[in-house]
């Protein structure tokens, strides 16, 4: 296969990634408003330990390898990080909507941006700097902080956000010494361990027809990392990585047509800037990479 070809399929796997991705989130909002978060993310996490042993075991070296690395503390800490974000979401979903939390929350890589100086040593030159800038006044007007009343609750996706470009951030400094083979089996079982020590204190009875959505949610966050990892197989992060933004536009779609939700102008506008400088400051990290 040629490398046009691979870039192409690995476009293809990255938007089929966000499709299952913003199904994960619509099925996280619903049984997030029914049920406890904590007991909803634990679950999920179980069936993604499960997923995560299973790929090890049948890696070359087996779960001893993939286990195996010197950064244990900061590895488990990244796995426990990014368990508290999804929690962190998942309840911005329900108190805000989907379409609102992730206009927020698509962010994330200017704060990965702006943060890679002081947290990798990374120089980020003004252009960068520019469009960070441009990026935060995006945010500000889907947040309207200085219109009525600011609802408290427009930090929450913000706050996820935050924690999600620590995690991401923290991801690239393990991979120094450890593989992606290795983060991904601690992110696992870390996530899943801090899980099910908070969630067992929330357990409560949920409906059958719930249960078939947990297990549609178990499975889509295993088929949404599956895809994930073979699209970056398949072509350069920095080919596929602004095609990730059509998680937006299908989460978007499931906010009107299945809970109903509103399209505010200011939301258009505020996530055109904050995806605008995205994309910019991807090409720039292309370009001197």
């Amino acid at each position: 296969m040629t490398q046009q070809n691979n870039t192409r399929a690995g476009i293809a796997l990255m938007i089929a990634a966000t499709v299952v991705f913003a199904l994960q989130d619509g099925i996280s909002r619903h049984l997030a408003g029914t049920y406890n978060t904590y007991m909803v993310v634990m679950i999920r996490y179980w069936f993604f330990a499960a997923f995560v042993i299973a790929l090890a075991a049948r890696a070359p070296g087996g779960l001893q390898i993939a286990a195996q690395t010197k950064q244990l503390g900061l590895q488990v800490f990244r796995g426990v990080l990014l368990a508290a974000e999804i929690c962190v979401a998942v309840f911005a979903f329900t108190v805000l909507g989907l379409i609102d939390s992730m206009a927020v929350f698509i962010c994330y890589p200017l704060l990965v941006a702006a943060l890679s100086g002081p947290v990798l040593g990374e120089q980020v030159g003004w252009r960068r700097w520019m469009a960070i800038g441009v990026g935060c006044i995006g945010v500000l007007i889907i947040l309207q902080p200085g219109k009525g009343v600011f609802n408290p609750w427009a930090i929450v996706p913000l706050i996820s956000a935050l924690m999600f470009a620590v995690y991401g951030l923290l991801t690239r400094y393990v991979a120094r010494q450890d593989s992606a083979a290795t983060s991904f089996f601690w992110t696992g079982i870390a996530g899943a361990v801090a899980m099910t020590l908070v969630g067992m204190w929330f357990w409560e009875p949920m409906a059958r027809p719930d249960w078939a959505w947990m297990a549609v949610l178990c499975v889509s966050g295993v088929l949404g990392h599956w895809l994930l990892i073979k699209c970056y197989e398949m072509a350069e992060a920095s080919a596929v990585q602004p095609f990730a933004y059509f998680h937006l536009v299908w989460g978007t779609i499931l906010g009107i047509t299945v809970f109903g939700e509103m399209l505010r102008p200011e939301v258009v506008l505020g996530a055109a800037l904050v995806v605008a400088a995205g994309l910019f400051t991807l090409w720039r990290e292309r370009r001197q990479g």
